[in-house]
């Protein structure tokens, strides 16, 4: 199968590239040199050239504080709503698969109950979840053969994230203040990319959640686990989300847990729990 992979210069994009070589498919990556998702002549150019039979669209702008700035804004939008409606129309055009990848800030992050994959109560809470929003509706509005695949607390080893951060910070002070009330599941990005390959093998079209397995946690849940399995002595003290202050700029989901049932019952193998990737993702990265 030939399959053109977005956004390939990021952490899961990269990790989506290798698993799919790894299966000895026909892996196309692109990123925005090679491919400007917001110019659609370009979109059609290269994906009708390419002639993929799937493609995996992970190319987003994922700032989410800076999605929030004023002049950034319609730049957003063109990455997240434009962009992928494009590779939409386009992917109709070629009667290809597609596959977007999501996040659960298309919900309004409130309550307790995890989110059902094909629950349609839209809130974003932010500029970055109402783009990538306006994305999911684009592709489901274009196509028939899509798959929508919500993530949460992604870390891969290509890119920065939480676990790279808290390390840094470990490294330089004894404690570390971090947020208690906003609960998820983290996504390891390899883990992830085996899931991803394993959908786009298949027809079973439609929405998903897929973070790792483990149960839900608080990102104070995480750094402590970060901090004990790397060997730090860092102390980590828990705040609320308002005690933390304004240092975010964009409002956060306090309920990012997602119910991933779906994938069990379309036969899909779930991923290893949180702990266990985050063991063998700190073998992989020098910290």
């Amino acid at each position: 199968m030939k399959v053109l992979v977005t956004g390939v210069n990021g952490q899961l994009g990269h990790d989506v590239m290798n698993e799919l070589t790894k299966r000895e498919h026909n892996a196309v990556g692109v990123d925005i040199d090679e491919m400007d998702i917001t110019d659609k002549k370009c979109v059609d150019d290269v994906i009708g050239k390419t002639n993929p039979d799937a493609v995996i669209h992970c190319a987003a702008w994922t700032a989410v504080d800076l999605a929030e700035e004023a002049e950034n804004i319609d730049t957003v939008r063109a990455v997240n709503a434009y962009g992928t409606k494009y590779i939409a129309q386009s992917c109709k055009a070629l009667d290809c698969k597609m596959m977007y990848i999501s996040t659960d800030y298309v919900f309004d992050g409130q309550g307790t109950d995890p989110w059902k994959a094909d629950c349609k109560d839209y809130a974003p809470l932010n500029v970055y979840g109402q783009t990538k929003l306006e994305g999911e509706l684009a592709v489901a509005g274009t196509l028939d053969k899509y798959f929508i695949v919500r993530i949460a607390w992604v870390f891969g080893v290509n890119g920065k994230n939480f676990i790279k951060t808290m390390l840094n910070v470990g490294k330089t002070h004894d404690t570390v203040t971090v947020v208690d009330d906003q609960i998820g599941t983290p996504t390891y990005t390899y883990d992830l990319a085996r899931l991803l390959v394993d959908m786009i093998e298949t027809e079973k079209y439609g929405y998903y959640h897929a973070t790792n397995e483990g149960g839900y946690i608080s990102w104070y849940d995480f750094a402590c686990e970060i901090f004990k399995q790397a060997g730090y002595n860092t102390k980590v003290k828990p705040v609320t989300t308002a005690e933390y202050g304004g240092i975010s700029k964009a409002k956060r989901p306090f309920n990012s847990r997602l119910d991933k049932s779906k994938l069990l019952q379309n036969g899909f193998t779930p991923l290893p729990t949180w702990q266990d990737a985050l063991a063998r993702y700190l073998k992989e990265i020098e910290y």
